[in-house]
């Protein structure tokens, strides 16, 4: 649905997504090569599971988890940053991994499932960053025009792709985490901008071949099934036979 942004009704979206999902199943023979998806390279695995084992280590003698604070607001998927300089003060950690954005890297390790299965994951920085520069140019352009939307094509029920044309703004060229495909934004009717996973999950879906919950927030299937976090990413819920987006609520 990504690249055929031209709305002709929810069916023709849905089916859009579905064939997509089907397409791309075959030719890469799993959900996430190793070729194209960050999440499976041996050095963020190595990273994530030096990381995991440290912070196991540090809860069972503190009883408690290696994490900054966060406000009650934080979006789910920001929200438990791990804290390295304690952590290596401790002598948890020699040294911090490459891939963390302390030592120079891309990435953010953070927990998810902080209550019950504590869980190491990262974010990217590069998704994170660019969204946070696009809901600045969004924050801006209201207002000017006095809290209109820089909304092009409708891409889920009270959500929009971002019109760069209005925003005087090239897109930023920012990838899925999972698949290697271009991102593209959407922008909600309060004006928040999100990354847009929609593809995505529905190719998890596929491939798991059972109908979601209704209540499932879906997201979940990508943290599971990657080492990153969907990071500027609306909640997903399966309704009507298809993805569908809504705000997060914290």
């Amino acid at each position: 649905m990504l690249t055929l942004r031209k709305k002709a009704g929810r069916l023709i979206r849905t089916a859009a997504l579905a064939f997509i999902a089907l397409a791309v199943v075959p030719l890469s023979g799993c959900l996430y090569p190793d070729d194209q998806t960050p999440g499976s390279r041996a050095s963020a695995r190595e990273a994530v599971q030096a990381v995991q084992e440290a912070v196991q280590r540090y809860q069972q003698d503190t009883g408690v988890l290696p994490i900054l604070n966060a406000d009650e607001g934080t979006p789910r998927y920001e929200k438990f940053k791990i804290d390295f300089p304690k952590m290596k003060r401790m002598g948890y950690l020699s040294t911090l991994p490459k891939l963390a954005f302390e030592n120079g890297g891309s990435n953010q390790f953070l927990i998810v499932d902080e209550e019950t299965n504590p869980t190491v994951k990262l974010l990217d920085i590069t998704v994170y960053q660019g969204v946070g520069e696009v809901q600045a140019k969004v924050k801006s352009y209201q207002q000017r025009n006095g809290g209109q939307l820089p909304a092009g094509e409708e891409a889920y029920p009270g959500f929009h792709y971002v019109d760069y044309k209005k925003l005087a703004f090239r897109e930023p060229k920012l990838k899925s985490m999972y698949s290697g495909r271009p991102l593209s934004l959407i922008v909600d009717d309060e004006g928040r901008v999100y990354a847009d996973y929609g593809i995505d999950l529905t190719q998890s879906i596929e491939k798991a071949g059972a109908t979601p919950g209704a209540d499932e927030d879906l997201r979940g299937r990508l943290a599971g099934e990657s080492y990153y976090v969907p990071v500027k990413s609306p909640v997903y819920r399966w309704v009507n036979g298809t993805v569908a987006a809504a705000p997060e609520s914290t």
